[in-house]
């Protein structure tokens, strides 16, 4: 068994399920073993030709006559005794030739095998899924012939049973009889239906070696891989493999020719795997239930049924099927209908109820006339009866009356009555429940047990739905949360550990978690010692295991979704764990040690969020319908949504499966699509709730907003929603009316009196209403209405605004009104001057300015030393540096996380990359331009610095309607440059050296070979070929020569005229790979990025404008070099007055208590809206349309079944009252012949009873 386990750790475990290879699979033979009779004991049949195996006297390495001792003569072969076992020599995979069809295993085992070995095997090494059921499918072999009810019930119940039930079908294996029909059921079933539910059948044949046919094509003691195993063409049946089962079980107890050897190990297999758990990786609440399944069958079945009852194995017996199963039933039927009377003494083995004589008498009659002319009569009653003793275990199922259609219903139920029999205790409703959960049959749940009839309480649902939470069966999570399960008693933060604890080891989430456990682990090994696992104490489930610092505990969680999220929002689930949110991960790894080794009462504690944290974790594991119901669940959909995207997509990029990939992505865009369609009806119903749904901070999500979130997730399509634009243009205009006019902003920039006229229009506020807003709170929301409750003066202004109103709202509440209006001067000023789109016109305009004046230095007032710098030159240089002070600004306090996530934040958009690479262009050259030695290299510093600052313009024009798309159109096509510029490179480099080697191999000059090898091949692209060099016949006397020396001294050199013909053909492969090929090739990657990015452009550009309106919201009004006296006014609140900032963070807008609860149900409301809409169109869908139709149609053919049954018993009963009538007759006409009765009056006739019957 160590070996096995040896060869199972060295395959991987069968949690992957791949299928091993020769190599893995070479410690079978170590393990396994096979039965070879080693003593002929004649059988005296066959005249002494035969053992009694079965094998002729040549298979025999020693005849002998008696026993291994030779102290009696043998009169009956036994496998234990006259066999030994040797190494198998048959296992590997089966490729049955012609089948057309993936391969099956197959292993020679010895009968007396572990059934632990085997099921490891079947499940680790060979992939076979570890089943939800197992039925096990006996009788009906050799040349019996199943009857058409008995294959249809195997047609239609069995298979279609295992399909919706991941159930194992355990069978003979071979062509013949029952497991003939279940393999054409198996094959029938899998040409019918889906490659998805095909793999859940699962049908694996228990065969006895020594009767299968063939069986020499199997043997090769090496494993084959794969053994070619030809079936013999016939309809007829044989004892060949069925090509239609996954795997063979072929058992060897040593005889040849017999059956009954795999019988026992077969049983063994059953009691074994009934003591497994179910679920993924024995997950599950429950045991893997196994029935047995009694076809027909001979008189051995009555010790096989005796053998698995013993064993309190379940039996499903087939009422009709043939001569073993009708006698078990009429037995069962006739013992219970006899009254019980007082027994005679038990005998031994027997219970206090055993049976007396006239039930003995009884069973013997019965088994005379089934089986006639055994000898061991007597053995046989007492299996028959010991069978009797087990009744609670059997169900008869009455084929010819019940229908195929509820077969897996008559599973469960004779599984149920089984397990009440046996755990006398269980509730018959709850072991139902936990069988229909393992099967994953939630209709059945539905109909037979959530109907109203019960009262479920919570302690009957809690198993079962950890069950489903980790099997992933989310329709069962949906019916337990409909039907008496709180979800808030449920998940407390010691369920969630558990749950997290269950995930999958080949899951990206695991590998996180276990490196952020191996750093807190590494931690904990310094700060205390872990106490070592008592060995004599049995292992403990993850839901019951005590607190210690060596288990997955909620700070995993919290920092894999850190490093997830980023700093979008704030850590999760630091509140149980007693963390702040400031404090460093070594720190914190100390705390939650400590805290893990302690008490560890945040585990007993209810989750803060259940539903939110139920979505995370089926998020985390790309389980779609399970997240998809939880985010139905849970609040915040809008919110919960993009945060699903966002999480998805972070784990794509980090999955190296492209399946897994996919999956993740495909999902992301769907949580993408429920934002913007939820948000669509938010944005419906009120635009001002819309407005605060987007810049509401969430509790849930940590502190973050929908803003926030969706650009994280870069959710481009929930941004170009018309109400999220419609929001950055309210904040873009500020308080002025969006459909104002440029000219109009740039008049008033210059004659800002202009402002107070009608040129410029303001949206009027009511200066009551806007004192009350403040004193209201301005993290408020009016319960009531569609009045935008939120001015933009709550949420766009800047510092200033937010100050003045702290200032208003700590004064008393008793101050008139009127002291605190601001003056309309004043007023009129700050709206104009404050919007972003000012501060964006006037950084337009000072920038150009800035240009300009750079431009003008440059070309005109750029003195070398000692004449220079100029005034005007310094006026430059002062400017640069109030926008070097812009950028600290926004690099180093503009943000709430750490200084360094910050500078990371900034570091990432490009445009800021292009700033810092133009101050530093600019620093050196200002360094460079003061010496006289480095002047000139100074002014080419600063000439690309000025490139450098005139390309920012491309940034700062993409807020434009027309011109921002044309922009994100041009960077792409700026990639496709480079992808262009590798092949051109490749065949510049081999032309351009080829040419140089030709032309001129006696010139080493470094410089003029750079040129003719790179400089002077790249200007052939345009048309630039010096044809008096490269071409012989066309050279011109020049002054040239071929001294090397001289050419050291300057001198031309002469082209060589050696390899002339060869120049010109490079040349023109040259100009046609370039010219004709790759240039081509780069106009149709221009092309396809052109249409592919013009399709989406508006999307990209609304995404994109975001950034651009977050930046101008946060700068300050006045631009470069004013902007210096706005940074000193910052400086001396910030430092010196010590005055926070509110606009730290970007359009955050918080809520709390009632007003949050209204919006938060307001958001719900439009989400039901929404899913009901949604599915509407999805019962008004045609596939819909044709499952109902279906459904229809197999209710209209099963109630035209139950007519014809109907028809069929109404017609009997017809024949029947004929028959009385006739008898009445028959007596009446008798007795009115006789003298025995005198009659009062003559006998009516039948026209008389006719007529006065409707008088009746």
């Amino acid at each position: 068994m160590k070996e096995a386990e040896k060869g199972n750790d060295a395959g991987g475990g069968g949690k992957d399920g791949t299928r091993k290879s020769e190599k893995d699979q070479s410690w079978v033979p170590k393990i396994i073993k096979k039965r070879v009779c080693t003593a002929f004991v004649e059988d005296s049949f066959s005249n002494g030709a035969l053992c009694q195996c079965g094998g002729t006297r040549e298979m025999h390495s020693s005849i002998a006559t008696g026993d291994y001792f030779g102290a009696a003569i043998v009169s009956q072969w036994a496998s234990a005794q006259h066999s030994s076992e040797y190494p198998t020599d048959a296992f590997g995979e089966l490729e049955f030739a012609g089948a057309g069809r993936r391969h099956s295993n197959f292993l020679r085992l010895s009968c007396d095998t572990a059934p632990q070995i085997v099921y490891t095997l079947m499940t680790a090494h060979w992939g076979v899924p570890a089943p939800n059921l197992v039925v096990s499918v006996v009788g009906g072999e050799g040349k019996e012939v199943a009857k058409p009810w008995v294959r249809e019930v195997l047609r239609q119940g069995l298979v279609r049973a295992a399909q919706s039930t991941g159930a194992w079908i355990l069978a003979g294996g071979l062509r013949e009889g029952v497991g003939r029909c279940i393999g054409e059921a198996v094959r029938d079933h899998g040409t019918a239906a889906s490659s998805v539910s095909q793999n859940k059948v699962i049908a694996l044949g228990v065969a006895p070696w020594g009767l299968v046919h063939n069986r020499q094509q199997l043997i090769n003691p090496q494993g084959s891989f794969p053994a070619r195993y030809y079936v013999q063409n016939t309809s007829r049946d044989s004892r060949c493999l069925d090509n239609n089962y996954q795997a063979f079980l072929l058992v060897d107890d040593g005889s040849v020719g017999r059956r009954g050897g795999e019988m026992g190990f077969r049983a063994n297999l059953e009691d074994y795997i009934s003591h497994q758990r179910t679920g993924i990786w024995g997950s599950g609440s429950i045991e893997i239930p196994v029935l047995c399944m009694l076809i027909s069958g001979d008189v051995s079945m009555l010790e096989r049924v005796d053998l698995s009852l013993r064993k309190a194995t379940p039996w499903l017996v087939l009422k009709g099927s043939g001569p073993a199963a009708d006698l078990i039933c009429e037995l069962l039927d006739e013992l219970s209908a006899m009254p019980k009377s007082p027994t005679s003494p038990p005998a031994d083995g027997e219970g206090v109820d055993g049976p007396n004589m006239e039930q003995r008498e009884r069973v013997r009659d019965r088994i005379s006339k089934a089986f006639p002319g055994e000898a061991d009569l007597e053995k046989l009653v007492d299996r028959a009866l010991s069978i009797y003793q087990n009744r609670d275990l059997i169900t008869v199922f009455h084929g010819e009356q019940e229908g195929a259609d509820d077969f897996d219903t008559v599973l469960l139920k004779a599984l149920v009555r089984a397990s009440k029999r046996v755990s006398s205790d269980a509730s018959e409703n709850i072991e139902e429940l936990k069988l229909a959960v393992a099967w994953n049959r939630v209709d059945i749940a539905k109909s037979e047990l959530f109907n109203g009839d019960i009262q479920w309480r919570y302690e009957d649902l809690e198993d079962s739905m950890t069950d489903a939470l980790v099997n992933d069966k989310p329709q069962f999570v949906r019916l337990f949360t409909e039907n008496g399960l709180n979800i808030l008693d449920y998940l407390t933060n010691q369920r969630l550990e558990s749950l997290y604890s269950s995930l999958s080891d080949s899951s990206l989430v695991y590998t996180l978690l276990q490196r952020m456990l191996s750093e807190r682990q590494g931690v904990a090994s310094n700060l205390a010692p872990v106490p070592a696992p008592d060995p004599s104490t049995p292992p403990k489930s993850p839901i019951t295991d005590p607190c210690l610092a060596n288990e997955l505990s909620l700070y995993e969680v919290s920092r894999v979704l850190w490093e997830i999220l980023g700093d979008v929002c704030q850590p999760f689930y630091f509140g149980p764990l007693r963390l702040d949110h400031g404090t460093s991960t070594r720190k914190a790894l100390k705390q939650v040690n400590k805290l893990l080794l302690g008490e560890c009462s945040y585990k007993d504690q209810r989750c803060l969020s259940p539903w939110a944290s139920l979505f995370i974790w089926a998020v985390l594991q790309n389980r779609s319908e399970m997240a998809i119901f939880f985010w139905e669940m849970a609040g915040e959909s809008v919110l919960s949504a993009l945060s699903g995207c966002k999480i998805l997509r972070e784990l794509s990029k980090m999955e190296n499966e492209t399946e897994s990939k996919l999956a993740m992505k495909e999902l992301a865009q769907r949580f993408e699509n429920l934002a913007h369609d939820v948000f669509s009806e938010c944005y419906k119903s009120s635009e001002s709730r819309s407005f605060s749904l987007l810049i509401r901070k969430s509790p849930v999500w940590a502190g973050s907003t929908c803003l926030q979130m969706a650009i994280a997730a870069d959710a481009r399509l929930f941004f170009s929603h018309d109400g999220v634009q419609a929001l950055l243009s309210q904040i873009w205009w500020g308080d002025m009316e969006s459909c104002t006019k440029v000219w109009k902003l740039v008049i008033s920039f210059f004659f800002p009196p202009l402002i107070y006229s009608n040129l410029i229009s303001f949206r009027e506020q009511e200066e009551d209403q806007k004192i009350e807003e403040v004193f209201h709170c301005r993290d408020s929301l009016d319960g009531g209405g569609d009045a935008t409750v939120y001015s933009l003066g709550d949420i766009l202004h800047t510092n200033e605004d937010a100050e003045e109103y702290n200032a208003l709202r700590d004064k008393s509440k008793g101050a008139s009104l009127s002291s605190q209006k601001r003056p309309f001067v004043f007023h009129r000023w700050r709206q104009f001057w404050f919007s972003p789109v000012t501060s964006f016109l006037g950084n337009v305009l000072m920038y150009f300015l800035f240009l300009f004046l750079f431009a003008y230095i440059l070309l005109v007032d750029f003195k070398p030393p000692p004449k220079g710098p100029t005034s005007m030159e310094l006026v430059l240089y002062f400017w640069v540096f109030t926008l070097v002070c812009e950028e600290i600004r926004q690099s180093f306090y503009v943000g709430t996380t750490t200084v360094f996530q910050r500078m990371r934040l900034y570091i990432q958009d490009i445009w800021n990359k292009c700033d810092l690479t133009a101050i530093l262009l600019f620093s050196l050259g200002l360094i460079c331009r003061m010496f006289p030695w480095s002047y000139k290299f100074g002014r080419s510093m600063m000439c690309l610095t000025y490139m450098v600052f005139t390309m920012r313009l491309i940034h700062i024009f993409a807020v434009h309607k027309q011109l921002g798309p044309k922009i994100i159109i041009v960077g792409k096509m700026v990639k496709d440059v480079f992808f262009f510029l590798f092949f051109l490179g490749v065949w510049l480099m081999a032309y351009g050296v080829a040419n140089q080697a030709l032309l001129y191999s006696y010139d080493s000059r470094p410089g003029w070979i750079f040129r003719r090898v790179f400089y002077r091949p790249y200007m052939h692209i345009y048309g630039q070929i010096p044809l008096d060099e490269i071409d012989a016949d066309k050279r011109s006397e020049i002054e040239c020569t071929s001294n090397a020396t001289l050419i050291q001294e300057g001198m031309e050199a002469c082209p060589q005229s050696d390899a002339n013909w060869l120049v010109l053909i490079l040349l023109s492969v040259y100009l046609l790979v370039t010219n004709i090929l790759l240039v081509n090739l780069l106009i149709a990657m221009f092309s396809y990025t052109f249409n592919k990015v013009q399709e989406h452009s508006d999307v990209h550009w609304k995404f994109q404008r975001y950034n651009l309106i977050v930046e101008y919201h946060s700068r300050p009004c006045l631009a470069p070099p004013f902007i210096i006296l706005s940074h000193l006014h910052l400086f001396i609140k910030r430092n010196i007055r010590r005055m926070p900032s509110v606009k730290m963070t970007h359009f955050v807008l918080e809520i709390r208590g009632r007003k949050a609860s209204q919006l938060n149900t307001w958001e719900s409301i439009q989400k039901e809206n929404l899913l009901s809409i949604q599915n509407k169109k999805q019962r008004e869908s045609d596939t819909e349309r044709l499952k109902r139709t279906s459904s229809k149609v197999d209710s209209v053919l099963k109630q035209m079944v139950e007519i014809r049954d109907h028809d069929r018993r109404l017609r009997m009963l017809e024949s029947e009252l004929e028959y009385c009538s006739s008898v009445l007759s028959w007596m009446a006409d008798s007795l009115s012949q006789s003298n025995l009765i005198k009659p009062p009056r003559p006998p009516p006739t039948r026209r008389d009873s006719v007529i006065s019957s409707p008088s009746c």
